[in-house]
């Protein structure tokens, strides 16, 4: 039996010298092409393979499904600003409502009236509620967030996104994830 191998088929879950994900959400994976090109440079340590092989006129090998860096790679201590992270930790549903649906920014204080791009000062909304708050405050739009922005931490962000398993969880990955399935969307 032949199995087509593609570019997107059999993602290799990486995980740091220590054995623990680069990251959880997004999961840290690469494609069987970049952990094949690791493997022969010596930068990993593979850990599992999947059932199938590729082959070349010389050699066969197994595709990895899980693969360590041999050097360890220091996590940055504060994650960036940006609008997946925001959505992240506020667990990817809008802070008025609970919506999760249309979702988008929203300044606590408006930029109309001073307010800045920051931790502390946005909070996801979905469209509906942002647009209903406009450059008011929360009171005087009559709108209540479930809680105030504020700056995760790496670790914070780490801990939400094992709230949100991906779609794809292969049987080799498991012992070396650890998702909280009681709390899926």
């Amino acid at each position: 039996m032949t199995i087509h191998v593609t570019p997107r088929s059999h993602p290799v879950l990486v995980l740091n010298a220590d054995h623990r994900p680069l990251s959880y959400y997004p999961l840290s994976l690469w494609s069987w092409q970049e952990a094949i090109k690791a493997v022969f440079m010596d930068r990993v340590t593979i850990l599992a393979n999947y059932d199938v092989a590729v082959r070349s006129p010389s050699m066969e090998m197994p595709l990895p499904s899980v693969v360590s860096l041999k050097s360890f790679v220091r996590p940055s201590r504060t994650p960036a600003f940006t609008r997946f992270n925001v959505f992240l930790r506020d667990r990817f549903s809008c802070q008025y409502c609970g919506s999760s649906q249309d979702l988008t920014f929203d300044h606590v204080v408006p930029r109309a009236r001073g307010g800045q791009t920051t931790w502390e000062n946005i909070l996801t909304a979905c469209a509906p509620c942002n647009l209903k708050k406009g450059d008011r405050s929360m009171r005087e739009a009559g709108l209540h967030a479930t809680h105030l922005p504020w700056k995760p931490s790496v670790h914070d962000l780490h801990e939400a996104g094992r709230h949100f398993p991906p779609n794809f969880l292969h049987e080799s990955w498991v012992d070396y994830l650890y998702w909280d399935t009681e709390l899926e969307p």
